[in-house]
């Protein structure tokens, strides 16, 4: 179970780092901006700014 967690959390960590790499790509290729637009809509992943989690205050 631990190693399917690492696995799990180092493909999210790739993930990102592809999701960042097409976008910079995709950035300064010489396409029209609609397709770019298009492109960059259909990748399978979210966004690939990670997001930060805030921890709740705990309780007394």
């Amino acid at each position: 179970m631990i190693l399917v967690a690492i696995v799990a959390e180092v493909m999210e960590e790739y993930t990102v780092l592809v999701a960042r790499v097409v976008e910079q790509v995709l950035r300064f290729a010489p396409i029209p901006r609609r397709v770019r637009f298009l492109i960059l809509d259909s990748l399978p992943f979210a966004s690939s700014r990670p997001t930060t989690i805030r921890a709740l205050p705990r309780g007394s």
